[in-house]
């Protein structure tokens, strides 16, 4: 990742706008900031959440509340808990999510 032409800044992720995605099951919402190639999302899970897609975009993520479970698309399956998380590069391993318990999760891709 190059980080770059990026001022110092904060953000108050209360105040960002909550935009609501597909999910088989459950409800996903999101709160974004796009910092030129880079997107940084606060990320709510509602429980029972289930992705309705696999995911070959990389990210690093980390469990700030409840539980994510994330399966690769070779079988291998992972449980997040808060403090936990995982990176996996762009087109490395599909993966795709479920929130049993819902999360949420702070995620820069």
């Amino acid at each position: 990742m190059n980080i770059s032409h990026i001022p110092f800044g904060t953000t108050d992720w209360s105040t960002m706008e909550r935009t609501e995605h597909s999910a088989l099951a459950g409800q996903a919402f999101w709160r974004t900031q796009q910092f030129g190639d880079i997107r940084v999302r606060m990320v709510e899970y509602s429980t029972g959440y289930v992705s309705d897609h696999w995911c070959s975009k990389g990210h690093i993520l980390l469990c700030l509340e409840g539980e994510l479970h994330t399966e690769l698309e070779d079988g291998r399956s992972f449980t997040l808990t808060p403090g936990m998380s995982y990176q996996v590069a762009d087109q490395a391993e599909a993966h795709r999510s479920t929130a049993p318990k819902g999360a949420k999760l702070f995620i820069v891709d």
